[in-house]
């Protein structure tokens, strides 16, 4: 047995033999006081009368003090007492035998009154003690001396105000540049100063109803503190920038017509180690008095990454309680169905042995561990004289009230803050704010149209909603209100769909470049971009084209944008295939239109054909495999015996996968040609549209290639066999230009008159 297994546990007091052991200090701090008090006196004899030598100055004070010897003696009696009972057991056991009434009858008040009572009796020996000695000096009786040290005091005050303004200067000095560094980053907003109310913010209603919640609790908390709860004190808001989250936020003090105080994402970033935690302190003070004096406050934390941003590494890889990893993007939140460590396990081999990059760990030199404090930590008592004068008074002091704060904190990185932030009790809520969906698209727009003029009608605005489905309110107000700078440009004060649908297109796009293709390049781009549309027009179902251009970008040369009509959140193998095939309809097209030859402008399109097809293949189950890729290189899978896998296995491995790839590419490929050889006439009669408009609707394109009338464009021309002649005449013109880098011969041909005005 081992010495650590054999050693007894400490004895309890009730089982003790003998007294514990006193320390070295408990046992001779009065008799050094007793001892230094003499000698004070013998020194005071000493300086009244030079002549008196020290000896006989002891004999004189051993005389007249006998009574200091007595109780040095009885102190000393009481520690050979003390020093008995912690040796000799029978002598301790006879004493709490018959001497126990003592501590029987001391034990009757409590705790704190002991101690209280402890403690003014050592002040009354001391206050005594210094009495005496006051009398030795100024040759007084101990009560009058003691009323004479004030004035001793007193007449040293110049030099020790001197001494005492040098070190409060210096203190002073200190403490004035912490509290400069300290300001700023923190604006407060009262009831009167916010006019923002719910009903500016659309397009959340399922947010908003889940908020209304949290105020009516803060509004009146005796609601729930009544059957035994607690108001929900923390919100976090997070999803994608320009949802609404800080303007929820200023609603919600809007609504409860509480202060609003609105902390900036850099207020807690400094120079100087520590103003972050004085900031800190400084925030929490200012929320107990508003919410003290308006009887709440709301306090946003904008960007509340920047607090901290310790992330899922700095928990080992071990995911946050009652929350599903993370790690799964497909719809049905793969990891709900796992047990806790099944799911802990995939998140650490995902981050940690995959090598994703966790985030800082700072914290903010304290800052983050002040806010944490702050947040739960234990509240001190209020108020100089509820915490001194109480306290010396031997009284306990006040509880603090009830603050009632409301923490709202938004960002986009969720992941990226630290798990004690979002525990319960300092975060008790977290909602998505996420983009909205089409009806509240609708809303905003209707929102925001309402403060202008214009002239759309409901269904336009409907259809507004359906080609913007990523939107966002502040993407929406900024549509709006490039819409209308459009108008005024054009004079007027009216917004029109035109209006819209152009500033859609500038703040997707960007503004087009002020150039001018040649002519066989232009002709060359519009066949690339009229493939694209061609092939998604035919095959892809899940999206439609919202619109198609050659007009030259910053870092495009033409662009078919596609949108979904509806609300989708789950994707499938045949549209992801339909997703290649649109990429692969540029090479495919190309190589059919111009003898073989293809422009390096495919290589965007293959590089996400490829994507896609890895992606297949490798992750989602959708090849001619089932394993993941992604485990099989994380885990090594083909290492002998489970070591280091051999350079080769490796290297065949990836050859595997990637000649899968290819195949499936390759099919794909073959695919893409055979529809455009079969759509060969609405990819030249589309091409030719783009030449002539630069820019076409998603409608006009469907309108040219099922060559009927579109909003704008007519697509009925291109049904006319001879004004297919020509075009396939100009087609042919531009291949022989393009292989001998020269001018068509052939200009490209008008749409025919009396087609458009029929």
């Amino acid at each position: 047995m081992s010495a650590i297994e054999s050693r007894e546990s400490r004895a309890r007091d009730a089982d003790r033999k003998t007294r514990v052991h006193l320390s070295l200090y408990d046992r001779t701090k009065f008799l050094l006081l007793f001892t230094v008090v003499f000698f004070v006196l013998i020194w005071a004899a000493l300086a009244d009368n030079p002549l008196l030598t020290f000896s006989d100055a002891l004999i004189d004070e051993v005389n007249s003090r006998r009574w200091l010897l007595w109780l040095t003696g009885i102190e000393v009696l009481r520690q050979l007492h003390f020093l008995f009972s912690e040796l000799a057991a029978p002598y301790h056991g006879v004493w709490q035998r018959y001497f126990s009434f003592v501590d029987s009858l001391l034990h009757k008040f409590s705790d704190w009154t002991r101690y209280r009572l402890s403690r003014v009796i050592k002040v009354i020996v001391l206050v005594c003690l210094l009495a005496v000695v006051l009398a030795a000096i100024y040759k007084e009786t101990p009560v009058k001396a003691l009323f004479l040290a004030p004035r001793a005091l007193w007449s040293s005050l110049p030099m020790l105000g001197q001494l005492l303004f040098a070190v409060f200067f210096v203190i002073i000095q200190f403490g004035a540049m912490f509290w400069f560094l300290s300001r700023g980053g923190v604006d407060t907003y009262f009831p009167d100063d916010i006019r923002t109310r719910f009903t500016d913010v659309w397009g959340q209603d399922h947010v908003l109803n889940r908020i209304r919640e949290n105020l009516l609790f803060l509004e009146t908390p005796e609601e729930i503190e009544k059957h035994g709860g607690y108001v929900p004190g923390g919100i976090l808001l997070w999803g994608p920038p320009g949802t609404g989250k800080t303007l929820m936020a200023e609603a919600m003090a809007g609504e409860t017509g509480k202060p609003f105080v609105f902390v900036d994402p850099g207020a807690f970033t400094n120079m100087f180690f520590g103003v972050g935690v004085l900031k800190v302190k400084s925030l929490f003070r200012k929320l107990r008095k508003l919410a003290l004096r308006y009887g709440g406050v709301v306090v946003f934390f904008d960007e509340a990454d920047s607090l901290g941003n310790r992330g899922i590494i700095s928990t080992g890889g071990q995911q946050r309680s009652g929350t599903a990893p993370t790690v799964f993007g497909d719809s049905c939140h793969g990891g709900t169905y796992l047990s806790s460590q099944a799911a802990s396990l995939i998140t650490r081999e995902r981050f940690v042995m995959g090598g994703a990059a966790g985030g800082g760990g700072g914290g903010g030199m304290g800052t983050l561990q002040a806010l944490l404090t702050e947040l739960s930590g234990l509240k001190k008592p209020r108020g100089f004289f509820n915490r001194i004068v109480r306290r010396t008074l031997g009284m306990r002091p006040k509880s603090p009230p009830k603050y009632r704060i409301l923490v709202v904190m938004a960002t986009n990185m969720p992941e990226a803050l630290d798990e004690a932030l979002l525990r319960p009790g300092r975060i008790d809520r977290m909602y998505r704010v996420g983009y909205p969906s089409k009806a509240g698209r609708v809303r905003t727009y209707e929102g925001y149209l309402a403060k202008v003029s214009h002239s759309l009608s409901a269904d336009e605005i409907e259809k507004l909603a359906t080609i913007t489905p990523y939107s966002t309110g502040a993407t929406i107000k900024d549509t709006i209100n490039e819409a209308l700078i459009t108008a005024i440009r054009n004079g007027r004060t009216s917004i029109t769909w035109p209006d819209v649908i152009k500033a859609k297109q500038l703040k997707e796009l960007g503004p087009s470049e002020d150039v001018e293709y040649i002519e066989r390049e232009r002709h060359a781009v519009a066949v690339h971009e009229s493939c694209h549309a061609v092939m998604a027009h035919r095959v892809r179902q899940h999206m439609e084209i919202d619109l198609a251009t050659i007009e030259k970008g910053s870092d495009y040369l033409g662009m078919v944008a596609s949108i979904p009509p509806d609300d989708q959140f789950t994707r499938w193998r045949t549209e992801y295939e339909s997703d290649i095939l649109v990429s692969l309809a540029s090479l495919a097209g190309e190589r059919m239109f111009f003898d073989g030859d293809n422009s390096s402008g495919v290589s965007g399109d293959l590089e996400s054909a490829t994507t896609i097809a890895s992606l297949m293949e490798g992750h989602w189950g959708m090849g001619s495999t089932i394993s993941s890729h992604a485990s099989n290189r994380r885990f090594e899978v083909g290492a002998p015996g489970g070591g280091k896998p051999k350079e080769g296995t490796t290297t065949d491995l990836r050859r595997a996968l990637s000649d899968r790839i290819e195949d499936n590419l390759s099919s794909l490929l073959l695919r893409a040609e055979e529809i455009l050889r079969e759509n060969r006439a609405p990819v030249l009669a589309l091409a030719h549209a783009l030449e002539i408009h630069k820019t076409l609707s998603g409608d006009d394109v469907a309108a040219v290639i099922d060559m009927v009338q579109g909003p704008i464009v007519d697509g009925r021309p291109y049904s006319d066999p001879k004004f297919m002649a020509k075009i396939e005449e100009y087609h042919s013109a531009a291949i022989v230009a393009h292989k001998e880098h020269r001018t068509p011969d052939v200009v490209i041909p008008a749409i025919p008159q009396q087609a458009t005005t029929a």
